[in-house]
């Protein structure tokens, strides 16, 4: 295959002038045959990597990917570019499968999207075997690849059969893709997918347009209004949730207060999920309030924000999630309010479910890590991409702790009297209590258990009760004070606090923000996003352009990105082409959108041009 082929279809059909970054190389080892492991962020370009291949050599290529909804947002996308594509899951009536079926038969597809379960029915790759007997299965592509491991935190158990493409079709390449995996899940990848001889494309995981901000939790509804009033009055965001019923309260109460939300959970049915997806992907500015369940493989690229009101379980689900916000590149923010009591229920839900004991283990650890992530005050795009095994140059000017440094203070003497009150008062009461004791308050519970006689009873004085719950937050962060799920969330030593205690280890910990302060840099931060549009949400052109670009949505029943990305359209109101030539030198617009919209945004451009003069 000559690369021109590559950079013609990359050009002409998607409308994009040059590959990035690794795309250009996994295209053509891809093309000759190879098989390839490729690791590359949210809003990279996943996608092309297989899609190109397909197109360019013999057959179709066949896309596993394990949620109905990314399914039919890539194919509506690729119908939208001229490129045959279809569909088959649960979704569709029993004819429309059949002719889902016929197509791929008569050799009408070059991309086809199918479910794991779909794919390992015996019908499905008697279908295969025949297609490849004449060579006709350009490839197999393994989306969200992560769901194959155990210790992922999408696990699906469905693509651990996967192994059958190597064993029935062994000469067909097959590409795995995800956009996150450490370094223990990417081993599993290869050995439960029988990958061992395919070459790894690891691209950077940094993201860099998304700015990273952790907030200390002080009524975190509040918070997230003044987030949401302040950087994003009219932007689509996600807010997530551990809980159903904070889901429903979330969404519920953001409504009250005039915000256009919608829940959702595994719980609601499955119609309710399907209007809600389908409101958020098709209609500008609506924030959804979701647990988990919501977002792996959702491909809206103006996802403004993601905002979490609860600790996230790993690393990896906070940087997946995260990486909804911003796949066009264009600023976003990931914004987190989080406190001690997401750490205490985080590790009862953990440690009280059924899984077994390896498996717990490694999923504390995992929170431990996030934790840290938390509590660091080092540059948070540094600290991420340290997790997954990558160097970050410097300072990114693009995280809390980057663009205000954060204040340290010895508190190894605090650290002492908190552990030490922790050990005086029987190792099984809460945060609270353990403060109250600290700061000499004789409170019914305090006499109960005699408390006000302890050496530690009135001794830390001169901390205020905030400064305690910080103390006690970051020390269980660190690991020198653990949860006693059993205790219902009493602390408890451990083994690391030893030396504290005996004064032979310094503690330094991180000096909380006032929360007025902490509003006052959101205030300064919000004009990024603003800068970043240039005054486009005031000028009249760009809400003429949108609002053709959801008029010719709703013509086709497709969601507003799938005719053009909000960057194709800056891009036409700072250029304001005049001619269909000048509309072909715009990102994100190949030969068939131009054919299909160059005229009516054309016309739009010229309308507004001429309205201005006349004005």
């Amino acid at each position: 295959m000559s690369s021109g082929t590559a950079q013609q279809i990359l050009r002409d059909t998607f409308g994009f002038p040059s590959f990035r970054g690794a795309q250009q190389s996994i295209v053509e080892y891809v093309v000759n045959g190879g098989d390839a492991l490729v690791l590359m962020p949210t809003g990279g370009g996943k996608s092309l990597c297989y899609q190109i291949p397909a197109m360019i050599r013999n057959g179709v290529g066949i896309v596993v990917s394990p949620l109905i909804a990314l399914m039919q947002d890539q194919v509506d996308a690729l119908k939208q570019l001229g490129v045959p594509a279809a569909f088959l899951n649960s979704s569709l009536e029993a004819e429309e499968a059949r002719e889902v079926s016929r197509q791929l038969m008569r050799g009408e597809l070059k991309l086809l999207y199918v479910a794991p379960e779909r794919l390992m029915t015996e019908g499905f790759l008697n279908q295969l075997e025949r297609l490849q007997q004449d060579n006709n299965i350009a490839l197999f592509a393994i989306d969200e690849a992560h769901c194959v491991s155990q210790w992922g935190h999408d696990f699906r158990p469905e693509y651990r059969a996967l192994t059958v493409l190597h064993e029935r079709f062994p000469g067909v390449p097959r590409i795995a893709l995800t956009a996150t995996a450490d370094a223990p899940t990417r081993r599993e990848i290869v050995e439960r997918l029988s990958l061992e001889q395919a070459q790894h494309f690891v691209s950077s995981f940094d993201r860099p347009n998304i700015r990273y901000r952790i907030t200390l939790k002080d009524n975190a509804r509040q918070q997230l209004q003044t987030f949401l009033e302040t950087e994003h009055p009219d932007d689509a965001g996600i807010v997530y949730c551990l809980s159903r019923k904070k889901v429903e309260e979330t969404a519920a109460w953001l409504k009250e207060q005039g915000w256009d939300a919608l829940p959702y959970h595994a719980g609601l049915d499955a119609a309710t999920r399907n209007v809600n997806q389908r409101r958020f992907l098709r209609e500008e500015g609506v924030i959804m309030v979701a647990t988990v369940a919501f977002g792996m493989g959702i491909d809206k690229p103006n996802v403004r924000f993601v905002a979490h009101l609860d600790l996230p379980k790993s690393m990896e689900g906070y940087y997946q999630e995260t990486g909804r916000a911003g796949r066009d590149g264009l600023p976003a923010n990931a914004w987190m309010a989080y406190g001690l009591g997401d750490v205490v229920s985080m590790r009862q839900m953990l440690l009280s479910g059924d899984a077994p004991d390896e498996r717990k283990r490694v999923e504390l650890q995992k929170l431990d890590a996030l934790l840290g992530f938390c509590e660091s005050t080092a540059c948070r795009h540094q600290t991420i991409l340290r997790y997954f095994g990558e160097e970050h140059p410097g300072d990114c000017d693009q995280c809390d702790n980057c663009l205000t440094p954060v204040d340290t203070w010895d508190a190894t003497k605090a650290a002492q009297m908190a552990l030490s009150c922790v050990y005086r008062t029987g190792q099984r009461f809460g945060v609270a209590h353990l403060i109250d004791v600290l700061l000499g308050k004789t409170t019914p519970k305090i006499k109960q258990f005699n408390h006000q006689q302890l050496s530690t009873f009135g001794i830390g004085k001169d901390l205020a009760q905030t400064q305690w719950s910080s103390v006690y937050r970051q020390l269980v962060a660190a690991g020198f004070i653990n949860v006693d799920i059993e205790g219902y969330g009493g602390l408890k030593l451990a083994e690391a606090a030893r030396p504290v205690l005996r004064g032979e280890q310094e503690i330094w910990l991180r000096r909380d923000a006032e929360p007025a302060k902490r509003k006052a840099s959101k205030a300064e931060r919000g004009s990024r996003l603003r800068e970043a549009f240039a005054g486009a949400n005031e000028d009249p052109l760009w809400q003429a352009l949108k609002s053709k670009r959801t008029e010719l949505a709703r013509e086709q029943g497709v969601p507003p990105y799938v005719i053009f990305h909000d960057s194709t359209l800056l891009e036409i109101l700072n250029r304001k082409p005049q001619t269909l030539g000048d509309m072909a030198q715009i990102s994100g617009i190949g030969q068939a959108k131009l054919a299909k919209y160059g005229d009516a945004f054309l016309q739009v451009v010229e309308d507004m041009a001429n309205g201005v003069r006349t004005g």
